[in-house]
């Protein structure tokens, strides 16, 4: 029996389907091999790129850690440039935005070598203040030392003025010299004195003395103060009233005698009487005491003694 041909028209055109069918199998495989390097390829693009945004906010952490640990080192001084702190912070910020939204890696790593170098001029500036501040806080220390040197020397200028002062001042006293107190027996309506240590006796006490020369005292008039004190040291007074006292350094004092002088820095002699008929004060046996005084300072003492 015959086979029956199959015509040569549709022969071609099976092989032409068929070299279609083989070509858009190949194109189709290499479009998925394409697709799957480019996949690849992008992968290791996003890892790349997450591998550079990791070092970029690694590099702007430790610059801020490293700026915090700057501002604390250098305390105080670091209020001085808040303007140019917050200058700082924004531009981290600014950068944290670039990398957390847009990631525009070169505008992001442009904007992080701007902000090293702002952040190494803020070290600088802060170096240079501190400096400054340690020559001042130097010349401070300087100045306090030398002001303390000039207040010990204007103390010690002051002690020596007050020490040649109180010399001057104690050295200015008028003094006593040559004292003698008697008891006397007055004879003769008063033209005898005859001396006695017999207190039955004595009708006067009288009070001989020198008041010295001194070339510092203020010369003129001057008032100078006598008490008597009995064994029991109540003093002789003529009366009780406040014209018989006189203030010594701040107190009132009761006095025997008083004599006013017309004193010119030369030495002057003078005789000073108490009389018993004046006073109602009776004379005890015993040792008395004399006190001169002038100008608030005692300027003679001297005893005697009745039996």
């Amino acid at each position: 029996m015959e086979q029956a041909k199959v015509p040569e028209g549709n022969n071609k055109k099976s092989r032409l389907m068929m070299v279609i069918a083989i070509i858009f199998g190949v194109a189709v495989i290499v479009l998925i091999i394409v697709l799957l390097m480019t996949r690849s390829s992008l992968k290791n693009l996003l890892a790349g790129k997450e591998l550079q945004r990791t070092e970029l906010r690694h590099e702007l952490d430790s610059l801020l850690v490293e700026h915090e640990k700057v501002k604390i080192e250098y305390g105080q001084i670091a209020d001085s440039l808040m303007m140019k702190d917050s200058v700082i912070q924004a531009n981290a910020t600014e950068i944290r935005r670039l990398l957390d939204t847009e990631w525009e890696y070169y505008k992001a790593r442009k904007k992080l070598a701007q902000l090293q170098l702002i952040a190494q001029g803020y070290v600088r500036q802060m170096d240079s203040l501190y400096r400054v501040n340690a020559a001042l806080e130097e010349e401070n220390i300087a100045m306090q030392k030398d002001l303390k040197d000039l207040r010990k020397e204007k103390e010690a200028i002051e002690k020596d003025r007050r020490v040649l002062s109180d010399k001057v001042e104690i050295a200015a006293i008028l003094r006593a010299v040559n004292m003698e107190a008697t008891g006397l027996r007055v004879r003769g309506g008063g033209d005898r004195e005859i001396p006695t240590d017999k207190v039955q006796r004595v009708d006067q006490v009288r009070v001989c003395f020198t008041v010295g020369e001194n070339k510092i005292a203020a010369p003129g008039k001057k008032d100078i103060y006598i008490r008597i004190a009995r064994p029991d040291q109540e003093i002789l007074v003529r009366s009780r009233l406040q014209e018989n006292t006189f203030e010594y350094q701040g107190e009132l004092l009761q006095y025997s005698i008083m004599k006013t002088i017309d004193y010119q820095n030369e030495a002057i002699d003078l005789c000073a009487y108490w009389n018993k008929e004046y006073s109602a004060q009776e004379m005890w046996p015993g040792l008395y005491h004399v006190d001169i005084f002038c100008e608030d300072a005692v300027i003679g003492h001297t005893t005697f003694t009745l039996r």
